[in-house]
């Protein structure tokens, strides 16, 4: 286990309500989706993965399967750490992948994820909000992003606000807090 609480590119759990031949890889990647709140210094910090009680929440009928690779703000997320994550889903035997990232970069991993043809449906999520805090759009983000990937065609995506936007057409529009097409 590593400073952060997580660990690292391992599976931490495997959730399934139904006999659906389908099944749905969920790659954690840290965001502020997976800070919680430090009541001591004020911070906010990576601990254990909140994807496990938002799943439970959720009651997907899929079979997902967690792979918490990395605990990062994605503003400290390096070239390195995309090509993990470009890896991560080229080994994923589920042709579906939703990915939780920070907002800030959210667009810059897409863009290394949708260069090279995967062949999978891949859908970027997050969160302006951690899970744990009231008013969060965690859950909501998190459940429209995996009915996303169940019903999108093969491509990379990013699923946030209730939309759902190409990786070569959203941008952050930062003084508004959400996402929005670049053109």
């Amino acid at each position: 286990m590593g400073a952060s609480g997580y660990h690292r590119n391992v599976f931490i759990g495997m959730y399934s309500s139904g006999f659906q031949q389908m099944s749905l890889r969920i790659i954690a990647t840290g965001g502020t989706f997976d800070k919680h709140y430090d009541p001591l210094n004020g911070n906010l910090i990576f601990k254990e993965s909140v994807l496990p009680a938002a799943l439970g929440r959720a009651h997907l009928t899929v079979p997902v399967r967690v792979q918490a690779l990395l605990a990062l703000d994605s503003l400290d997320m390096q070239d390195s750490h995309r090509q993990q994550i470009r890896k991560a889903c080229e080994q994923s035997d589920e042709d579906r992948i939703v990915i939780v990232h920070g907002t800030d970069t959210m667009t810059e991993t897409a863009q290394v994820l949708g260069h090279p043809d995967l062949r999978k449906t891949i859908v970027l999520t997050g969160a302006m909000v951690p899970y744990q805090i009231a008013g969060s759009d965690a859950l909501f983000n998190l459940g429209f992003a995996c009915a996303s990937a169940t019903l999108a065609a093969p491509g990379v995506y990013i699923a946030m606000n209730g939309q759902l936007f190409p990786w070569n057409d959203v941008m952050k529009n930062r003084a508004e807090g959400i996402f929005q097409p670049r053109h």
